[in-house]
This record gives structure tokens, sequence and C-alpha cells, in this order.
């Protein structure tokens, strides 16, 4: 990734920046960075009250004329988000970005057609010619496929939003393609959500296959135990599940294979933290009140 100087960091276009408050006007703040570089943030635009001195972060962006708000949006510059279209025109479609001003996704930017309440996956780049921010649903244009710095193991950021026969496409660190296949989907997920995940291999394609679980026995079991004994705490230290459960029921309670389950429970059996009796799992009164 490119270095940046201090300016750029400050006071970058499209992202969140941390300024300075260097006066306070009857209309609001003049922020500043350590360059003597301005801008003005009217009191409607600022999250709570602040004095001179004080550090308030903001997001600054084109759109004809400079704005600038401490308003976080959904999605920043060079960043991809799962957006809702609010209204189509002529000029394409256009999506809640979390600020006052949508963000337009151009007819001749949409692989699919856009329609109206629906969301979808838009990354949010910066017009070369007009300085405006844009989104596009070209997403193969945005994404890395070679110099993966990923290795089998590694936990990574998910930005999930797409479901197919094979499984459910996600962004993998704000950079790279993968998939969870529906084998290794042992609980509810949907589009737009971001969750961690766990690199089960870097494909020579340069897309990632991924699994919701970290890999190994030893991490796997621990992870699991712990989604069991959160969930007994969540249902006064008892559930109504044993090695005889369907394991359709099994990933309805707990998000976890038959064959997960089984192993953790095994594991917190042998710790003496539950009892496995015929109606389901009890948890220990000792473990109940750690």
């Amino acid at each position: 990734m490119e270095k940046r100087d201090t300016f750029a960091i400050l006071m970058e276009n499209g992202k969140m920046n941390r300024l300075k408050v260097a006066k306070v006007d009857d209309r609001g703040y003049q922020l500043a960075n350590d360059q003597e570089e301005d801008l003005f943030l009217p009191f409607d635009k600022a999250n709570g009250s602040y004095q001179a001195g004080d550090q308030i972060e903001v997001f600054i962006y084109k759109d004809g004329s400079q704005r600038i708000t401490a308003r976080k949006p959904y999605v920043q510059l060079e960043e991809f988000g799962f957006l809702k279209v609010t209204r189509v025109d002529q000029a394409g479609a256009y999506v809640d970005w979390g600020l006052e001003s949508e963000l337009l996704v151009p007819l001749d930017e949409q692989v699919h057609e856009m329609s109206v309440g629906n969301s979808y996956l838009i990354f949010v780049f910066e017009d070369e010619e007009t300085g405006d921010f844009i989104g596009t649903q070209r997403i193969d244009e945005f994404v890395f496929f070679d110099e993966i710095d990923l290795k089998k193991g590694d936990e990574v950021d998910l930005l999930l939003y797409r479901e197919s026969e094979l499984g459910m496409n996600a962004i993998v660190n704000n950079l790279f393609k993968g998939l969870i296949f529906r084998s290794d989907l042992h609980k509810k997920v949907y589009p737009g959500q971001k969750i961690k995940g766990f690199v089960k291999q870097v494909r020579d394609d340069g897309k990632i296959d991924l699994m919701l679980e970290p890999l190994g026995y030893r991490k796997s079991v621990v992870s699991n135990t712990q989604v069991i004994l959160d969930a007994l705490k969540a249902n006064d230290n008892f559930l109504p599940l044993n090695d005889k459960s369907d394991p359709y029921e099994v990933k309805r309670v707990l998000g976890l294979s038959k064959k997960a389950f089984k192993r953790a429970a095994g594991h917190l059996y042998k710790q003496k933290l539950i009892e496995i009796r015929q109606d389901g799992l009890h948890l220990v009164k000792d473990s109940a009140s750690s």
C-alpha cells in the first residue's frame, strides 16, 4: 500500500478524518490539521458540542462542492458496502450510504438492473474527471486476484453479498473475493452481514475458500464449546439436544454441524462442565456461576 504523508492522512477526501477544533463561532467549528489546512463544520452537521482544542472525527466529501459532516457513512471511499436503492431515474440508481445526499450508481456501472427497495454490493470510487463519488457493481475490477497475502487458517473480515447454489459469496478484508461452500455453512447467514471468517484455502484463480469456524480440531473445539456454553446460559442452563438429536435441529439451535456439536459437547463433559442426560444437556451449577 502506498505510504501517505501527514496531510493526506488528516485531510483525506472520502474518509473519516480526525481534526482539531481551532475556533468556535456563532455558526459552527473551524477545524484544522497540523498543516494549517482548515474546514468549517456547521453546528447542524456536528454530533455534539465541542470546545477549541478538542479533536473530532468528520467525513469529508465532494458533491458539486466540498462538504463536511460528523456523520459516518455506511461505506467510505474505496470500500465495499451492501447498500439499498432509494430511487431510480434515467441517470441510474441512487443508494443510501448514510449521508444526506445519496450515492449514484450510473447505468453503465450496473451489472444487473437495480430496483428500489433492494440492496446490492457496491464499491465506492472517485470519478477522475469530476471528483464526485460514484458507486459501481463491477466488483471484479476492484478486487485483487493475485499477490494475496493470506494463508490457510488466517482470520479475516467478511462482507457477505450473494447466495448461490454453491454457497455464500463474500468480500474478504475489503480486497478479495471468497466463497463459503454450502457444506461449510452450519449457521444462518444473510447477504449484507459483516462477520469474521477463516481462510480454508487460496485457490490458483485468486479466489478464496472460506469457513466460519477456525481450522484444526483444537481451535474448532474451543470455539464451539463456547457456543454451547453461551446457549446453555441463555436457556436456563438446559438444551434439549444430545447425540441422537436431528442434525437440522442442532444446526437451527446452535449453528453447528452435528459432528462439531458432538465433539464440543464431549469436550465439555470431560471437563465436568455439563451433564449429558436423556433429555439433553445440563450445565453444571459451578460452571453456570462463572
